[in-house]
């Protein structure tokens, strides 16, 4: 069989609303932003992940960018379909033309709280894009895999993924998922409340990709951190007197900015979250895992930063079980005195 291997490629794929991940021989070869770039007149893809990143904003009447993806979900089915498509080419793109593609075996990472419809939207668009196999696997189980839970012991372990377009909050004890809540406030809301702060506090006009910036650089979610983040300036069109104009914001104004998505995600985490341990997947907020110990009297809240870890927890699924396809959504049922 090792003698074929090439004609067989197995591919984890973390499809997000901000950006996509592919893992391919264990290790990360695709990471890119989740967004294509279209010609209006044709309907042609012009580009796809970084490249439409950078027109993003800056298109004329005959381009457009898209986000497939929107609240965890595929918003565009054919500009999704051509982004996977692009997406796995980046994998092959050394390989000979004289040697024929492979057939894909992939397993993708769904959000929670999606319907039989959504899910089917996903599969549909993965196979249309070469996929042979096509599994699907929920993300809290394949985050908590990816960084290295046991997730089959009895003991109620807590995932919170905050994501792009979906937070996730589930509950994994002895192999399955006892409880799990997926809300729509996450990355994108966290951008959007930089952008309404900007122009209601300082009057100036922004855009998404400098308000991802800002986000990036001095966005936090305590108002007092040990090692701060120097200010950052943000350069934006005023929206008294139309000309460009420089100001500076600290991680304190951020922060004050992000307090009320922030505390609707702290809303969803607080039923059930004093009888497990927690883990933060993803990459993070400075003074997120503290703010939320701190409101939940949890002492033992982990946080997790490293990218891939959906991916990488799919992979080690495979050998353990835990892909599924659609029409066979795996739950297991946990008796609540576990936990106790």
């Amino acid at each position: 069989m090792g003698l074929f291997n090439f004609l067989r490629q197995e591919i984890a794929i973390d499809l997000g609303t901000a950006n996509t991940l592919i893992i391919h021989n264990d290790k990360v070869v695709v990471d890119e932003p989740s967004i294509v770039a279209v010609d209006r007149r044709t309907d042609r893809i012009m580009a796809v992940g970084k490249k439409a990143m950078l027109m993003h904003g800056k298109t004329h009447e005959n381009i457009k960018t898209i986000r497939p993806l929107r609240d965890g979900v595929i918003a565009d089915f054919h500009a999704a379909e051509e982004m996977i498509k692009a997406m796995i080419k980046m994998i092959n793109h050394n390989r000979p033309k004289w040697m024929p593609l492979p057939s894909l075996k992939m397993v993708i990472c769904i959000p929670s709280g999606i319907t039989e419809v959504e899910k089917r939207a996903v599969k549909d668009s993965a196979e249309h894009a070469g996929g042979r196999e096509v599994y699907l696997v929920q993300e809290p189980m394949a985050a908590a895999i990816g960084i290295g839970i046991d997730v089959e012991e009895p003991m109620g372990n807590m995932i919170i993924d905050i994501g792009g377009g979906t937070s996730e909050i589930a509950v994994i004890a002895l192999g399955g998922i006892v409880c799990d809540r997926s809300i729509r406030v996450a990355g994108d809301d966290f951008t959007a409340d930089i952008e309404d702060y900007m122009r209601r506090q300082h009057n100036i006009l922004i855009g998404e990709r400098s308000a991802e910036r800002i986000k990036i650089e001095v966005g936090s979610a305590l108002t007092e951190l040990d090692n701060p983040p120097v200010d950052y300036a943000v350069h934006g069109r005023d929206l008294m007197t139309g000309i460009p104009k420089e100001i500076t914001v600290s991680y304190q104004e951020i922060a004050h900015a992000l307090d009320k998505s922030i505390t609707k995600i702290e809303t969803a985490i607080l039923n059930p979250t004093r009888a497990f341990r927690g883990y933060l997947s993803n990459r993070a907020l400075p003074g997120r895992r503290r703010i939320h110990a701190a409101r939940f009297g949890q002492t033992d809240l982990l946080e997790d930063q490293t990218p891939g870890s959906y991916c990488r927890g799919s992979v080690e699924g495979r050998s353990q079980g835990y892909w599924h396809s659609p029409e066979k959504c795996r739950e297991i049922p946990i008796p609540d005195p576990l936990m106790d």
